[in-house]
């Protein structure tokens, strides 16, 4: 039964961030694509805007895809975790960390969950599984 948690775990959210990588990259799901979302990390501090947001699109892209397969597990957390720190660090954190005043408490819980998932391992339905 452990082995069904994680993978239900993996799945809902690596999909999420895939989505959200989405929006980044692509523009989909009401995203603003690489321009859009770009102009918004300059704004924010974060420079060149449309190469950070690439690399933030990417690595919840990527690292959504790799964490619902449970593949490279800690590299996918590492990525997952990754974007989530800098979300916290320029957007939430000055907001405290509940989010209903927009603070960080979402982001450090999928840290968590992410982190989590590596330490423990993507258990028996994953690839990491087959592969090690």
């Amino acid at each position: 039964m452990e082995d069904l948690g994680l993978l239900i775990i993996r799945v809902v959210v690596g999909a999420l961030f895939i989505g959200h990588g989405a929006q980044k990259l692509f523009g989909w799901f009401g995203g603003y694509g690489l321009k859009g979302t770009g102009d918004w990390l300059v704004s924010i501090g974060l420079k060149p805007g449309v190469t950070m947001a690439l690399f933030a699109g990417l690595g919840e892209f990527v690292g959504g895809i790799l964490f619902i397969l449970g593949l490279l597990t800690p590299l996918a957390a590492v990525l997952l975790a990754g974007t989530m720190l800098v979300a916290i660090v320029k957007v939430h954190g000055a907001n405290g960390l509940w989010v209903t005043q927009n603070g960080y408490e979402y982001n450090l819980t999928l840290i968590a969950v992410a982190i989590g998932i590596a330490l423990i391992g993507p258990g028996q339905y994953a690839l990491d599984a087959l592969l090690w």
